[in-house]
């Protein structure tokens, strides 16, 4: 009896992880536009305009520092994300980069990196979050780090 007991326990094991294993993993859908994801700025469009790198930078040093202040910290559980990012209107490739935040974080908590989002373009970057403190942006927009705090 006691054999079978552990046997029904190690099965229903097996079953719990197999199921949580095979769960899909959540969706984040972040829309850059210049020198933004506009889900981060509470879905204001700032109305940038921009046709390169450098005009960003001009940008986000007068602005960046309040829009940061400002803008929504995503906080999220442990597990797995899909990160949908759409390239909205911005005339050159952009990617994305969620990474952990500070050389610690960075070099301990998983990472997720891509470029070559054209104009309307959309594409998704899978990662398994483990609980830390993360940043987000586009180097090649480039946008502000973005807050993505990950707590279990």
């Amino acid at each position: 009896m006691f054999r079978s007991a552990i046997l029904i326990s190690l099965g229903l094991m097996i079953v719990a992880s197999v199921a949580f294993a095979a769960s899909p993993p959540r969706v984040i859908e972040l829309t850059q536009t210049g020198c933004q994801f506009l889900e981060s700025e509470h879905n204001i469009d700032h109305g940038y305009k921009t046709r390169r790198y450098e005009d960003c930078e001009a940008i986000n040093k007068s602005t960046g520092e309040q829009r940061l202040k400002d803008a929504v910290t995503l906080k999220l559980k442990p597990g797995r994300y899909v990160f949908r990012v759409k390239n909205k209107n911005v005339p050159y490739p952009l990617g994305f980069w969620l990474r952990g935040d500070g050389l610690i974080n960075r070099a301990r908590l998983p990472s997720v990196s891509g470029g070559g989002l054209s104009t309307g373009k959309t594409q998704d970057y899978a990662i398994n979050l483990t609980p830390g403190e993360y940043v987000y942006s586009c180097p090649l927009n480039p946008t502000p780090n973005y807050k993505l705090v990950v707590k279990g």
